[in-house]
């Protein structure tokens, strides 16, 4: 047989004969080629992504795509056809999953790293409107705002792109996620500095700053002020309210109600 040699030497070194070999494989290509071709239909890449992360029956996937269960199930019919999905009958219902193969796993994975989303740690509701959903991330993230919760973290948990994450948010609360945080946080340690005795610097780790230098900014920023003078401030107005309160009725200061 003769051997096979590029027209071209540019000096790379190589076995290209076996690469040439494996190039004239046609049947090999063909089946990978035709797994993609699969993946390559937006419903499909959506069904296979769902599959992954759960099993389901046809009902529930058409109603998760908002689909007719017919449509679904020729779907369901050409991912399976390819074996990257197993069913399973439990009297005349059928559920689905992705295959638990290497070639499934692979896919999935190189799925999620495309989309730049990582499987759940927990399940989410899928029913839930956009708007509901941003809700609950808010509701999230005040009940963790001690934590610095990042938009990739966000978006794994709740099962959705960054960008469309960022872009919903910013609809419902008129503001990004960092700008509406940040704001959130500020107040909260304005009302601690005025309602505890604790140190600026547990303040700071109580809304999410390690750094106490960088918390002091920020709250400058907002308040025009440094923590230690709004607390120094606050406290003034409140002794000055205090003292206005404990005047007797002829007009003396009462110093016993100090």
């Amino acid at each position: 047989m003769k051997q096979f040699a590029l027209p071209h030497q540019h000096g790379e070194k190589g076995n290209i004969e076996k690469m040439h070999r494996e190039l004239s494989d046609v049947t090999r290509f063909g089946n990978v080629a035709e797994i993609f071709r699969q993946l390559g239909d937006l419903t499909r890449v959506r069904i296979f992504w769902l599959l992954c992360h759960r099993e389901e029956c046809v009902i529930n996937i058409a109603a998760m795509m908002d689909m007719s269960s017919p449509a679904v199930s020729h779907h369901l019919k050409s991912l399976s056809d390819y074996g990257l999905l197993v069913s399973r009958r439990v009297g005349k219902e059928v559920y689905y999953k992705a295959a638990d193969s290497e070639v499934g796993r692979l896919l999935h994975e190189t799925v999620e790293q495309v989309m730049e989303i990582a499987c759940p740690k927990e399940m989410v509701d899928f029913s839930a409107s956009s708007e509901m959903l941003m809700h609950s991330i808010h509701d999230d993230l005040m009940e963790h705002m001690a934590e610095r919760i990042t938009i990739e973290e966000l978006s794994r948990k709740y099962l959705l792109n960054a960008t469309t994450l960022k872009k919903s948010f910013k609809q419902v609360y008129g503001t990004s996620i960092a700008m509406h945080m940040k704001r959130h946080r500020m107040e909260r340690a304005a009302n601690l500095l005025c309602d505890t005795t604790e140190s600026i610097a547990e303040i700071a780790r109580a809304v999410g700053y390690e750094s106490q230098s960088r918390f002091s900014a920020a709250f400058k920023e907002t308040y025009g002020m440094l923590p230690t003078e709004y607390r120094k401030i606050r406290d003034t107005k409140s002794v000055n309210t205090s003292k206005e309160k404990n005047f007797s009725e002829d007009g003396r200061y009462d110093v016993w109600a100090l």
